[in-house]
Order: structure tokens, then sequence, then C-alpha cells
């Protein structure tokens, strides 16, 4: 959640959905200081594969609406955020984004998975999909890795 609430603040401080990319990284690292312009790159890319951000052209597109979302007066992205989630980390994002605790999604993945014996990714993928949330992305990435 807390790579949805570091993205969401420039569009917030900007009051729109689109933005160019330079004007992204100038809100991150010099208004917030909270990275450097190096990082703010890299968050723009780890948050387009989380699908929070899309590309036309120049311009940097939201895929939710910032407005929904809180920033917490102190609160500071760790950076964290700038590595790659695994497809199982992505899931279990969507799964908390749309209701469910951590601890609930986990159990019943964990569960699942030793039911039907797969793989977590796997197990978090028909978890989620029991819940109807999108995750065709992840399941994409899934399948990947498991063919290499």
């Amino acid at each position: 959640m807390s790579l949805r609430i570091a993205v969401a603040a420039p569009f917030q401080q900007n009051g729109r959905e689109r933005m160019r990319e330079s004007e992204f990284v100038v809100a991150l690292s010099l208004d917030r200081d909270w990275f450097s312009p190096d990082q703010a790159k890299r968050l723009v890319d780890v948050a387009s594969g989380q699908g929070l951000l899309s590309h036309e052209d120049e311009t940097l597109v939201a895929e939710f609406d910032p407005a929904d979302i809180e920033i917490p007066d102190e609160f500071q992205p760790d950076e964290s955020l700038l590595q790659e989630q695994s497809t199982f980390e992505k899931v279990l994002d969507k799964l908390v984004a749309h209701g469910t605790t951590k601890q609930t999604a986990v159990a019943e993945i964990n569960e699942l998975q030793q039911e039907v014996g797969i793989s977590v990714e796997a197990a978090a993928i028909v978890y989620a999909r029991r819940k109807g949330i999108d995750v065709s992305g992840e399941a994409d990435e899934a399948l990947e890795d498991l063919k290499a």
C-alpha cells in the first residue's frame, strides 16, 4: 500500500491524474525529498510494473484515482519500494487493496496451496480470482517464471 501512497503523492500535489515523468520525478525528489531523481525514476518502473502507472508518450497516467489515497502527514516511503516484488507479493497487495487482511489472505492462500499441492504463487492467483480480483498480469508472469 505504501507504493500506492508514494505514487499518489505527486498527482495529488498537482491536482491531476496525468503528468510528465519529469514533473513526477521532481515532485518525489525535490519537492518531497523522498528519493533521489534516479530512485524516483526507478519508482516509475516499479509502479508501472505493478499496473499503478501507464505511459502515454512522455506522460505518466495514474491507473487508480490518486484522490482516493490518504497520505499520512508523517509518511516517509521506504527504499524497499524500489525493489521488484515477487508475483506472490503483487497478488497479496491487490488482495489487501480490495479489503482482505494480509494475515487472512496469507493463511487462506497457504491452506489452498496445501490442499491442491501447487506453488504459493499459483495458490495466490487462484485465491484472488475466486474473490473476483483481476490478476491476469500476475498469472502471465507466474506462467513465464514456470517456463524459465
